[in-house]
């Protein structure tokens, strides 16, 4: 794929061909969040996609249907009532989270097709690991041996999309046996480094980031740290 690296270029590249990538570290949620929505509601027709590759700070994140008695014993973790779709979920380092600031409008998108493609790209990159996964209809998000490895959860507004998905590559578990994960009580819950032994957690980051940008079908890439 053609990558860009200056500026200049998006002047020179539709829209809706360049992506602007921001690989942002580990930040606190509520101001990461507060920005998506500002980026959301500014964006015009002309404003070029983004993806943020992150991680957070330890919370617990409850959907817009979320319910609190799928909250079971939080303790110190704070819990953030957000806009997206779904029910409660727990973030923290370790967890690779991407969120997908996509014009769904101009790239003809439903928001089915974008959980499809969001699903996809991670069984995709399992499957380099050799690690066999797979979504449930039912239940949003990818699978391995019945136990999640990847949250979805999704707002839409004026034909854009904001938050995305959660991977936990390698990170503390303990804080999902306090919730009922996605609002399932008793869900198990896995990650890749128990799958893959000497993960590396920033290739594997980078390598499901690649695999989005190639489904969704981008020829212009412009890579931020900020």
């Amino acid at each position: 794929m053609p990558v860009a690296e200056q500026p200049s270029e998006v002047a020179e590249a539709s829209a809706t061909d360049t992506l602007i990538l921001r690989e942002l570290g580990q930040v606190e949620y509520q101001s990461t969040w507060q920005r998506m929505q500002t980026f959301t509601d500014t964006r015009d027709a002309d404003t070029p996609d983004e993806i943020w590759l992150l991680e957070h700070e330890p919370v617990y994140t409850q959907g817009q249907a979320g319910k609190a008695e799928h909250l079971l014993n939080p303790g110190d973790i704070p819990v953030v009532q957000a806009d997206r779709g779904g029910q409660v979920t727990y973030h923290g380092p370790g967890q690779l989270v991407i969120y997908l600031m996509l014009n769904l409008r101009r790239k003809g998108l439903g928001i089915r097709d974008l959980v499809d493609l969001m699903e996809q790209s991670v069984v995709a990159l399992l499957a380099e690991y050799g690690v066999e996964a797979y979504p449930k209809p039912d239940a949003p998000g990818v699978y391995v041996d019945q136990a999640k490895i990847c949250s979805l959860g999704l707002r839409v507004r004026r034909g854009c999309s904001f938050h995305g998905l959660a991977l936990n590559l390698d990170m503390d578990l303990e804080p999902f046996l306090r919730i009922n994960p996605c609002g399932y009580a008793g869900m198990a819950m896995t990650q890749l480094a128990n799958l893959v032994p000497g993960l590396d957690r920033a290739a594997a980051s980078r390598r499901l980031g690649d695999i989005l940008i190639n489904k969704i079908g981008y020829t212009t890439v412009l890579r931020r740290t900020d």
